[in-house]
């Protein structure tokens, strides 16, 4: 029973996708109907008829039969975990317990939300980096590819030794030209190949480990990192969760297996009876000091959700200065490759027919 679990998790996984912002609405309409008093059935099958992703159709059709059946919401949805995830689950599970669902939903949808921009600030930020640098190698490639073959015959009736540039060029060209679809093929296995390696855990940690030591993306994945562990954490807290679980919970959210890895283990000191804040003074580099000092206040006082909810803000808001200033970061260095790249192709075109015309003056 176990294993169809398992391969029931991973088929819905693969072919089931729940945008966030369908997650978002479920969690808030359910949240208001909750609030209104509708009862659950009824609320689940208003959401339906209001829904246009086929996935979710095909989820709340399941959920409505197991509610139906006297299933709590959570456990219908415990089998959709792939997609939700645990804390969507859990903050659930702990608002049906409490009496507490619609304030519940209405704090997941909050955090999903906010979860949402700051991704969407990340990669708006290096939208345009990523074009300039495509844009760079793909009009360099054309060059060498269509223009440089057509200048080529003129190089080789030269009866000159050409600079190591050109040659470097004309040998990079002949490449491109005659062994074009198989070298695209090698890319693409190349690609395949990297993509299956990062899924291995020991891979991903190690890529994970080498981003946070990256100059200025290094930081950004750190900032956003721990404005995830704290708002997840805190959201959790708050809505009723135990601290442990709470930690697990977290883990599990984050996506950057260094910080996973690092949870777990705080988890596992509280366990034994130790404070968050005594992990965190241990490990700074990951958890700046005023992360630990702030989260130390917290525990001593009694407001460790707000404390830490408070860090997330603080964090969110780093991270937004840094996306907005992100290109003017990026610019002298992607001015630079640029240049770097160009110029080697016209050094390399333009050296040979400067020569030439040097010893044509000369005699």
């Amino acid at each position: 029973m176990a294993k169809l679990q398992v391969k029931i998790n991973l088929f819905t996984g693969l072919f089931f996708r729940v945008p966030t912002q369908d997650q978002i609405l479920f969690a808030r309409h359910l949240a208001v109907m909750s609030k209104a008093g509708l009862p659950l059935i009824e609320s689940l099958k208003l959401i339906q008829k209001e829904t246009k992703s086929r996935a979710m159709l095909k989820i709340l059709d399941q959920v409505i039969k197991d509610v139906s059946n006297g299933q709590f919401l959570s456990a219908s949805l415990d089998r959709y975990k792939e997609i939700f995830g645990s804390l969507f689950i859990n903050i659930i599970r702990v608002g049906e317990s409490a009496g507490i669902l619609s304030e519940n939903l209405n704090y997941l949808a909050d955090e999903l939300k906010k979860k949402r921009e700051l991704k969407k600030k990340v990669i708006g930020a290096l939208i345009y980096p990523a074009i300039i640098f495509v844009a760079t190698f793909g009009i360099t490639g054309l060059l060498t590819v269509f223009i440089f073959p057509k200048i080529l015959p003129v190089f080789k009736s030269l009866n000159i030794t050409l600079p190591l540039t050109t040659r470097i060029l004309i040998w990079f060209s002949n490449a491109l030209t005659d062994y074009g679809p198989y070298v695209i093929a090698a890319f693409g296995v190349l690609i395949i190949s990297l993509w299956l390696l990062a899924q291995l855990k020991k891979i991903r940690y190690f890529l994970h480990f080498f981003l946070l030591k990256l100059p200025v993306f290094g930081n950004i994945a750190r900032d956003v990192n721990l404005a995830n562990f704290c708002r997840t954490l805190g959201l959790t807290i708050k809505s009723g969760v135990k601290i442990v679980e709470a930690l697990e919970i977290t883990s599990e959210s984050l996506s950057n297996f260094v910080y996973k890895k690092n949870i777990l283990a705080i988890a596992e000191n509280v366990k034994k009876g130790e404070a968050i804040a005594q992990y965190l003074i241990k490990r700074h580099k990951l958890f700046p000091v005023v992360v630990s000092q702030m989260v130390s206040v917290g525990e001593t006082a009694g407001n460790l959700s707000e404390t830490l909810l408070y860090l997330s803000e603080f964090y969110e808001s780093e991270v937004n200065e840094v996306t907005k200033n992100l290109s003017n970061i990026l610019e002298p260095i992607l001015m630079l490759v640029m240049g770097i790249v160009v110029g080697f192709v016209a050094i390399s075109i333009i050296t040979p027919i400067y020569e030439v015309s040097q010893n044509i003056s000369t005699r």
